[in-house]
């Protein structure tokens, strides 16, 4: 195959938990996490040479190379499963970067499906998820996709119903939030509530949306909402606009709200884009859904 086409899915968690700090330095986590239909579009194509070619559209920095997760993917699957033939990828920015949607890992798992199904390697989803653990604590859910249940640093993943179908609207305020430096600040002998994990999967296994939104809790607000007002700011203007409930994904900036319709949500959009901009912060605002792709 010498082309192919990718559609890369953010995630969210519903509900996230640290419970413990390992002596590795990693934290223990457990977590429900949800794709969406937000998405960056990667295309790849092979080349007769070694080489990698990454270059993406223009609104988007890719930094060092040596850093960058669809390179360091990419130059993992080529050494370790001795791919000759060089690849080229381009990647069309969507997700808001920084943002606590796993936008960076969800581009490289895409990768590694990508070169996998091109090279012929057929490797199955769960050899993937294994190595793509080498590279990020995200990538083996972003590989998985869908709603699971995500314990360790996240690699022990079980999958779980899918919410029901929702809208969602997704605020990402003009702020860079560092998780590595959120969980080095995170105290966990010092949170005072843990969110109900088991509450949330009994939740999505009645099927129930308001039920869902009501058990949405993250440990990690207790850090990055502190530093930034805005995003509690963001969160009440959601529930003031008609979210059932509101909540930051991951270790932040970004906050989500879940409603039941989207013209809702739409309004919501239209009311805290206004607010924002009369903040003078551009922020990065979509209206979408959960997405499953099972």
């Amino acid at each position: 195959m010498e082309k192919l086409n990718y559609k890369a899915r953010a995630k969210i968690n519903l509900a996230l938990d640290v419970c413990r700090r390992l002596e590795n330095g990693y934290h223990e986590i457990k977590t429900v996490m949800q794709s969406v239909n937000i998405y960056d579009e990667l295309e790849f194509k092979r080349r007769r040479d070694p080489d990698i070619i990454l270059s993406v559209d223009s609104r988007y920095e890719l930094g060092d190379l040596g850093n960058n997760l669809i390179f360091r993917a990419a130059k993992f699957m080529k050494e370790y499963y001795g791919i000759r033939q060089g690849i080229e990828i381009h990647l069309k920015k969507t997700i808001p970067v920084a943002a606590g949607m796993a936008g960076g890992s969800t581009d490289a798992a895409a990768t590694m499906l990508a070169m996998n199904e091109m090279f012929a390697l057929k490797l199955d989803k769960e050899e993937l998820m294994r190595q793509g653990l080498r590279l990020g604590a995200d990538i083996p859910f972003c590989i998985l996709g869908g709603t699971a249940l995500a314990e360790g640093v996240g690699e022990k993943l079980t999958p779980l119903p899918a919410p029901p179908r929702a809208s969602l609207l997704v605020v990402k305020p003009p702020i860079m939030v560092s998780t590595k430096r959120v969980y080095e600040t995170l105290r966990v002998n010092q949170i005072a509530k843990h969110p109900d994990i088991d509450g949330m999967m009994a939740a999505l296994e009645q099927g129930d949306i308001e039920r869902v939104a009501n058990y949405l809790e993250n440990v990690m607000e207790a850090v990055t909402v502190k530093e930034n007002s805005i995003i509690a700011e963001i969160k009440t203007m959601m529930t003031q606009q008609g979210a059932y409930n509101a909540l930051m994904s991951g270790s932040g900036p970004s906050v989500f709200g879940i409603f039941a319709k989207e013209e809702e949500a739409q309004a919501a959009a239209k009311h805290i884009r206004s607010a924002l901009k009369a903040k003078k912060m551009a922020s990065q605002v979509f209206v979408t859904e959960f997405y499953n792709p099972f």
